[in-house]
């Protein structure tokens, strides 16, 4: 079993993430979460979806809220081509 970095809970399902080369031990996604979800810069939410990111690293959970932070462009970062299915 290993303890939570989050809570201390010692479980036998405990599992590790790793993320830019720091790697932690959760007993539950919500532990997780808290720990290494970045936040919206504007309304301070964890981002535990994809979010929006500028190009000098803020994040926002939405458009809305980039928006809101006077952000008028953003800029996907995936592909420019994607490839076709089988």
């Amino acid at each position: 079993m290993a303890k939570c970095d989050v809570c201390g809970n010692d479980y036998d399902k405990s599992f590790k993430v790793t993320q830019a080369g720091r790697s932690m031990t959760f007993d539950s996604f919500e532990c997780a979460i808290q720990a290494m979800a970045p936040h919206c810069d504007h309304c301070d939410c964890r981002i535990i979806g994809h979010g929006l990111e500028t190009g000098d690293g803020r994040m926002f959970c939405c458009a809305h809220c980039a928006k809101e932070a006077g952000i008028t462009a953003l800029k996907d970062r995936t592909a420019e081509t994607v490839a076709a299915g089988p």
